[in-house]
């Protein structure tokens, strides 16, 4: 059940119908059941899975809350490992005997199992570690309601393809009774036709082109050129990922619940750790607080912070996929990140910080850091090394503008884009559609908005969102 299909909508609209008119307890319920369903979607099998892990983490809950010191250590290591378990398992297990096969010259078909990967296992994985970390760190109390936690564990908003959502910002808002103010209702309608626009209208746009050029097919009768075929990935996978979060947000709101932002128009970014703070951001806050700050942080000298920076990467990249590409792409950023340090180190000393930070050379640090990023995305998208070496070979050639020129689109959308996030730098036109703008008005932004999709959207085109394979 896809956001961007009218099966996800007809289920949608009668869970916030019954919603509205259910008391907060069997709202709860509700919700729940929804969950399970739209979960059962992908895959009736894994229902057992999610009632498993959500069990098992509101047991490790109580479990950590009751003991102290020890104890309490113990029951994280426990909750940690389960984690950390059930993720290797279904995720890496032959990902790891395959590369152990290889090491060794053996059959890999006598080591690995026909595992099927649950959908949106790696984000649930990580909201139970970060509840079990939180509630040892006496950031919350442990759920006493195991429907509570169900909740969080399984939201459907959420589910599937994130933002990772942290336990002291969700439970909070468990247990209210739905009352949609005028501004939440503009804002999550807002949101919704905003990401139908960037998944149906962009992404899917760029996607046919990108999977012609990494598959070595022909889009439009045409062969795509290497530094089309790594543009229009970076475009997609942004326009789709932030999409289906803006959709998910924007669910989330109509049905009572605010979710933080994951994205702040990361490709504007001056520098790679300033990308980092606008990309993915619910990630990167976990690898942060869960990962990089237990390691040490930057407090135990400049080699152990470089060395910090690399295995929060490198584990990073392993999140997003069984496959030595994706370590390839976080050992990338990891450098990025050290070398940034470096360089910011360097100019401090020097005293040029401020001729660096000029406004005026705002635009050379965003286009280089775009480059860098994009350069990053050949080992991401590329399924295997060969051709990412090919490719990184391709895009250094004398650019072919002849497909740009049959379908100037390609240049037209991220240039539009740009112009639009200059002229609305602030966001005020987003601000007065959701809290200003009359009804007429709103009305009239919302028509246009679905004309639109109907004008550019390729709605048929059912082109999976990106994440779900994570």
């Amino acid at each position: 059940m896809l956001f961007d299909t009218l099966q996800y909508w007809y289920f949608f609209g009668a869970i916030l119908l019954l919603l509205g008119a259910l008391k907060p307890t069997a709202g709860k319920w509700l919700l729940v059941i929804a969950s399970y369903v739209f979960y059962a979607f992908w895959d009736v099998r894994f229902l057992a899975l999610l009632g498993l892990s959500t069990l098992a983490n509101w047991a490790f809950g109580l479990w950590i809350d009751r003991d102290e010191d020890t104890a309490r250590r113990r029951a994280l290591t426990c909750a940690i490992v389960f984690n950390l378990g059930v993720l290797g398992f279904f995720k890496y297990f032959n990902f790891f005997a395959d590369t152990f096969a290889s090491l060794l010259h053996l059959d890999p078909n006598a080591l690995t199992l026909r595992i099927v990967l649950p959908v949106g296992i790696s984000f649930f994985t990580f909201e139970g570690i970060a509840y079990a970390v939180d509630v040892y760190r006496r950031d919350l109390r442990a759920q006493r309601s195991v429907l509570d936690f169900a909740l969080f564990v399984s939201f459907f908003p959420h589910l599937i393809a994130g933002p990772i959502i942290r336990p002291v910002h969700f439970f909070p808002q468990v247990g209210k009774a739905l009352a949609l103010s005028d501004e939440d209702a503009r804002w999550g309608l807002r949101e919704i036709l905003k990401g139908l626009f960037k998944k149906i209208a962009l992404s899917n746009f760029y996607a046919p082109i990108a999977d012609a050029y990494f598959h070595h097919t022909q889009w439009s009768g045409t062969d795509v050129p290497a530094w089309v075929g790594v543009l229009a990935f970076s475009l997609q996978i942004y326009f789709d990922f932030s999409g289906y979060t803006d959709i998910a947000r924007g669910c989330a709101r109509l049905l009572g619940y605010r979710f933080p932002s994951n994205f702040e128009r990361p490709y504007l970014s001056a520098d790679i750790a300033e990308f980092w703070r606008r990309w993915h951001i619910s990630l990167s806050s976990w690898l942060r607080d869960y990962l990089y700050i237990p390691l040490g942080g930057n407090r135990r000298g400049e080699a152990r912070t470089n060395l910090n920076f690399l295995i929060v990467m490198g584990l990073g990249g392993l999140w997003h996929g069984a496959s030595w590409n994706f370590a390839v792409w976080g050992l990338y950023h990891g450098v990025l990140l050290v070398l940034h340090r470096q360089w910011r180190r360097a100019i401090e000393r020097a005293g040029l910080t401020p001729s660096i930070d000029h406004a005026a050379l705002r635009p050379l640090w965003v286009a280089l850091t775009f480059v860098l990023v994009t350069l990053g995305w050949i080992p991401f998208r590329a399924p295997d090394f060969a051709t990412t070496w090919t490719t990184l070979h391709a895009i250094l050639a004398v650019p072919d503008l002849q497909l740009v020129a049959a379908h100037p689109a390609i240049i037209g959308v991220p240039l539009a884009g740009l112009a639009f996030c200059l002229y609305d730098r602030d966001r005020r036109w987003q601000g007065w559609l959701t809290l200003r703008a009359g009804f007429a008005s709103a009305t009239c932004a919302g028509v246009v908005a679905i004309l639109a999709l109907e004008i550019f959207g390729n709605i048929d085109a059912q082109i999976p969102f990106v994440y779900f394979q994570f």
